[in-house]
This record gives structure tokens, sequence and C-alpha cells, in this order.
């Protein structure tokens, strides 16, 4: 038997994990690589272990799937205790990503994503829809990607087609070793802001470990920052732990950027945006150039995503709007963080970063005006509670 998932009415398909006093000692060492931990994860929230090299953070998640066995202690999943499942069937009801993708190369795409629901001997038609129908959620077109072989993707499309896997026979539970840690910052950042918005219509149980606190800050509904041998230093909110680290140890790993950090806890889908005409490649040059006037917008491809920007001046003489203007650069998804919309902003000469929702569809425009306000605005409102948004001392001027 699996775990069983359920799907209640508020959306979460995730079951609940609890370690209780779990320890791993390795056969021939002294001292445990994980000792006592206790942590309860609850269903359908994103929590992430973050801690320094060599802490047990990887050990403690895989001892969930029972990749590494236990040495004492307890793990219950969805209210069953994970040593009575078999090992194999407990796997496959538990989606894994790590990184670079771990993709089997002599295997497709398609091949890669079926492998579990395969041995869960789902039939053709089945496998075929749920293949597409990931490929979709992580943003690339099965017609192109589907019969590729890793070899042939960019580290950002294995990374895709690792969640896409993991994700491939709609587990409770999905385990994230470090799996964006080998892409460039801005593959990564995207990356993220994909898998929040997954998560945000999936809602799974998802166990994500990273040595990246700015990272966990993004990512997490909570964070447990782990001390050696996994000891629970803090377990708690991003904000939370912001606001008030348990020790020194913890504000040591939090490090001086702290205030910085507070941008990472709001997303963009928070603050209001603005809207820019749009127009489809086949609409009309004379409708489209009337409706942007003296100011500009954004050309969406046949699925609604933005894939250029343009004004009066590009569609000046054009009888069609295939090809003209320029690319719009550096997106931000409604789940990006005003860090994320920040650093867009300033690589773009419009002053501002288009949005995009689910499935890469344009949604808005975030504009530096907006940012500013905003940022402005919450500070007012928390000028009572110093722990929000004050300024870093090593950041005064002297």
């Amino acid at each position: 038997m699996s775990v069983e998932k359920s799907t209640p009415d508020n959306g979460i398909s995730g079951v609940e994990i609890v370690l209780d006093h779990v320890s791993k000692t390795y056969p021939g060492q002294s001292e445990p690589a994980v000792a006592d931990v206790s942590l309860t994860i609850p269903a359908g929230e994103f929590v992430v272990f973050v801690g320094p090299s060599g802490s047990g953070k990887t050990t403690t998640m895989r001892m969930i799937n029972r990749l590494i066995e236990p040495t004492s202690g307890t793990i219950t999943i969805g209210g069953r205790d994970a040593l009575s499942i078999d090992p194999n069937k407990l796997r496959q009801s538990i989606g894994y990503a790590i990184q670079q993708g771990g993709l089997f190369p002599h295997m497709t795409v398609a091949q890669n994503i079926a492998v579990v629901p395969k041995l869960l001997k789902w039939d053709r038609k089945r496998i075929a829809d749920r293949v597409e129908e990931l490929l979709d959620t992580v943003g690339l077109d099965s017609a192109e990607f589907a019969d590729r072989f890793p070899r042939q993707l960019s580290g950002g499309q294995q990374q895709r087609v690792g969640v896409a896997r993991a994700l491939a026979a709609d587990p409770p539970v999905l385990l994230m070793d470090e799996p964006f840690g080998a892409v460039d910052p801005i593959t990564r950042g995207l990356l993220q802001d994909e898998l929040m918005q997954i998560q945000a219509e999936v809602r799974k149980t998802i166990v994500f470990v990273t040595h990246d606190f700015s990272e966990a800050v993004k990512l997490g509904d909570k964070i447990a920052v782990l001390g050696q041998r996994s000891s629970v230093l803090q377990y708690d909110s991003p904000e939370a732990i912001l606001a008030n680290p348990a020790d020194e140890t913890v504000a040591g790993f939090i490090g001086q950027g702290a205030s910085l950090q507070q941008l990472n806890l709001l997303k963009v889908r928070d603050i209001d945006l603005e809207q820019r005409p749009t127009a489809h490649e086949n609409d009309s040059v004379a409708e489209f150039a009337a409706r942007i006037g003296n100011d500009w917008g954004i050309i969406l491809d046949a699925r609604d995503r933005p894939v250029r920007w343009t004004d009066r001046k590009h569609l000046a003489g054009v009888s069609s709007l295939r090809g003209i203007g320029l690319p719009v650069g550096e997106l931000v998804s409604t789940s990006s963080t005003l860090q994320d919309a920040l650093e867009a902003i300033l690589a773009e000469r419009n002053a501002s970063a288009v949005v995009t929702a689910a499935r890469g569809r344009y949604h808005g425009v975030v504009t530096i005006e907006t940012l500013i306000e905003t940022i402005r605005s919450l500070r007012e409102q928390h000028e009572d509670d110093p722990a929000i948004f004050e300024p870093d001392p090593s950041e005064s001027p002297t």
C-alpha cells in the first residue's frame, strides 16, 4: 500500500508528515549524522530545511521516503508509519526532485516523466495526457520537448522536467534536494517562481533542502534552520525568523542583510499592477497603435505569453505585428518577490517589468513607482514595529 491522499474543500492535496525523535547513525560511526529530530510538517505546506553543509539536512529529508533508513524514531506520513509501507510503494507515492534533474539519459523527456505512472500500470492514454499536462505546467511545449533527450536540454529545462517527473503520479508529498543549485541565478529565480505557481495550484506537502537562506525565505511557508546533526535551531515562518532569530547562530546564518531579506517576504501578487495595451501577432497594427497612443504595449503569442514590447515608432509603416518590437527581457511572475521585481525593473529601459501568471500568461506590469510607494507604505504601517523593515545598522551613513 502507498500513502493515501485526499483533496478536501480547502484545496490541499498534501498530507502531514511527523518526525518523532528520529536519529541516524551510520555503521562504524560513533556519532549520529542526525540526532533526535522531532518536527511536524503540516499538510499542504512548503517547508524548507536550511543549514550549512554537513548539517544532515539531506539525510533527514531522505529518511522520509526511506532512501536512508532511520536508526531510531518514527516517521508518519498521512498518519501512517513509513516503516509499515513497502519501500518501493512508498517512493512511488512521494515525488523526488534533485539537483540537475536526475533524468535518465537514455530516455526521452516523455519517457522520464512517465516512469512512475508506468510502474503504477497507468494506461497509455492516461500517461500521454499526464505528460502533456505536466509539460505545459512547467512551461515546456509538449510538441517541441516530449521526444528530446536530456542532453538536448538546457540546465533549466532539465530541472523543469525533473519537477514534472516528481509530480507525474500526483503524489501528496514532494521532496526536493537543492533542485536549483546548479543553474544560473536568473534561471534559478524563474524556476523558483514556477514552483511557487505550481504549489499555489496543487497544494502538495513539500520538503525542500537548501543552504541558501534567501531561497528559503522566498519559498518557504515555514523554515527549519538546522544545526549540526540536524538539531532544530528554529522552526517558524520566514517573517518570524527574520524578526526574532532564536539565537546568535541563527542570526549569523541570516547574515547582515536581514533588512533586504524583507523584500523576499512580499510577492508581486500582493501589490497593484498596471495594465498595458496588448495584442496578438495577427491583430490589426492600426488598432493596436491607436490603443498604445504615445506610450507602449505588449505583443503576446498564441498562448497569451508576452514576447515583445513595442511603441508607436516600431509600428510606423508596418503591415503586421509579427516580429515587431523588442524582447520583453526579464519577466517576473505573480509569485516573484519584490526583490525579484526590483532587479528586473533595474534591467529594463521602461523602468517596469512584465508580470506573468500561471502558464506564463500575461498578467500586468509592475513599475518602479509602484514598488517604491509600496515599500514606503509598508514602512509607515510598521513604524511601531522596529523588527520589520528597519534599516540595517551596517547600512547607516557614518
